[in-house]
């Protein structure tokens, strides 16, 4: 068997290491099987069969090497990519859902080149399938365009009053049982008054003692999970998850960072919720802020705020 057509049966892997003209980064999604309507004829309409995704993503190299989730292609973008592109519209063809699901993966920053092969598990005896492999010189689309995944947040900003009110357990069922993925900012703890007169070291102080505060509220409920990174805020948001956000990393990173200083958390609820283009802010107890926004819904105490 010649080289060449032994890659044509090869994994998308193996293809993209031989076609790769120097070294590259890659990740895989291997053996990714799901139930779909797809399929032109009319014994494939109304009913689900099952399609296996095979993709491979070559992508920059890191310039440097870093332990930081928010610098690389998550797997998560793959994996939804192929979730998004499925909850679109039935197709009737396989190619045409693989070419939209190259054009999703190469949408990201990192992505260089992308091998998609897509199979149908229940037609015959064997697999039927389809494979490409684009480049984001392929696509025309700019990044700009990149369609945003999933619902828009709400941001939900709790006061130090409100995390220890008898009304908190409440409030959380009221959140978990909405439509609308919330996103939970606390205040700075009561007692932070440590200040050492170095503007860097106090703004990292405060952003650590807010992430104290959002633990003591995880501590309060299994459904409240901390979360630091754009990466796990995304993933918490397109599965409706419920999570308390620790500010540092996002803050320390960011290339425009919240203008006023960390203590004004309501400031910073504000700040997070544009980041996330959230449907809006709600500010439930005092807050010590001037802050007025039209991405504020409404500032509320008492049992009824929610």
């Amino acid at each position: 068997m010649t080289s060449e057509i032994r890659l044509a049966f090869e994994h998308p892997d193996a293809r993209s290491k031989a076609g790769a003209p120097e070294l590259a980064d890659r990740i895989s999604l291997r053996d990714h099987i799901v139930e779909v309507d797809i399929g032109a004829f009319q014994q494939e309409r109304g009913k689900t069969q099952r399609v296996c995704f095979n993709v491979v993503v070559e992508v920059r190299p890191l310039s440097e090497i870093s332990d930081d989730v928010d610098r690389i292609l998550s797997y998560d973008k793959v994996s939804e990519a192929i979730a998004v592109e499925l909850a679109k519209e039935r197709l009737n063809l396989l190619e045409t859902l693989a070419e939209r699901i190259a054009e999703r993966i190469l949408l990201e920053p990192q992505a260089l080149r992308v091998f998609v092969r897509i199979e149908k598990l229940d037609r015959g005896p064997g697999a039927l399938g389809v494979e490409i492999v684009r480049s984001a010189k392929d696509f025309s689309v700019e990044p700009a365009e990149h369609l945003q995944v999933g619902p828009r947040p709400q941001i939900i900003c709790l006061s130090n009053d409100a995390i220890a009110s008898v009304s908190l357990s409440g409030w959380l069922d009221t959140l978990s049982a909405s439509d609308t993925p919330s996103v939970i900012c606390v205040d700075l703890p009561v007692d932070e008054k440590s200040l050492t007169g170095h503007a860097m070291v106090d703004r990292r102080i405060a952003l650590l003692s807010i992430e104290q505060n959002a633990w003591v509220l995880a501590s309060k409920d299994d459904r409240c999970v901390v979360v630091g990174s754009k990466t796990e805020l995304d993933w918490a948001i397109k599965h409706n998850e419920l999570c308390v956000w620790a500010p540092s990393k996002m803050v320390l990173d960011a290339t425009q960072p919240p203008k006023g200083p960390v203590s004004d958390t309501l400031g910073l609820a504000l700040w997070l919720g544009h980041s996330l283009n959230a449907k809006h802010v709600m500010a439930i107890g005092s807050f010590d802020s001037e802050q007025d926004d039209p991405l504020i819904l409404f500032r509320g105490v008492g049992p009824d705020a929610l």
